[in-house]
């Protein structure tokens, strides 16, 4: 009697993509950027399902947002061999040094200090860098934000104030930002304006 054939194990890489590419990409690219239009308002993005110590909303963001023309760079926290196998396999982009990065993804502590992350430049603004910032959680309470996108005010737990703050002071130059934690996301772009309550 021959013994059953088993499927081969998935390698990690090649696992953990969107199972419906076309509707999950659309799905979580509209998230995202309602995301960045709406500065604090904290919401559900799903489609992944990366490796570990990666989220599933950041490495959603990594599948929407990253691709061969966007460099990254891994903070510490998140810089192993699975995940940047991973990230190759999934959105084929490059990796590079913190300065020179697109896209950079992280813990808030791991990333520090954020002065390094490009800002873009008077004739190009949006040449800045995008932070992943991967976050124990994310919680409607906190500083006050306000601007573009924001009737009145929102609040959101922020790792620090005193960096977005100083991020903010560059504006129109300045990075942008997604914080993440499980299948969460909030987004913090540079024209965003913080207060301490």
């Amino acid at each position: 009697m021959n013994a059953p054939v088993l499927p081969a194990p998935v390698t990690p890489s090649l696992a953990g993509g969107f199972a419906h590419p076309a509707h999950d990409a659309a799905r979580a690219f509209r998230a995202a950027m309602q995301t960045l239009a709406r500065p604090g308002r904290i919401q559900q993005i799903t489609g992944a399902l990366p490796p570990a110590p990666l989220s599933v909303a950041a490495g959603t963001l990594a599948l929407v947002l990253m691709d061969q023309t966007t460099p990254v760079w891994l903070a510490p926290s998140h810089d192993s061999a699975t995940l940047r196998a991973w990230l190759t396999f999934h959105t084929a982009a490059p990796f590079t040094t913190a300065e020179a990065a697109h896209f950079v993804i992280g813990s808030w502590e791991a990333l520090a200090p954020v002065s390094r992350f490009a800002t873009g430049t008077p004739d190009y603004p949006d040449r800045a860098a995008t932070l992943i910032v991967e976050m124990p959680a994310l919680e409607a309470r906190g500083a006050r934000l306000t601007g573009p996108g924001i009737q009145d005010s929102a609040r959101l737990s922020l790792p620090e104030k005193a960096a977005f703050q100083a991020n903010h002071a560059l504006y129109p130059l300045g990075f942008d930002t997604f914080l993440t934690a499980g299948d969460q996301i909030a987004g913090l772009p540079r024209s965003t304006r913080l207060e301490d309550i």
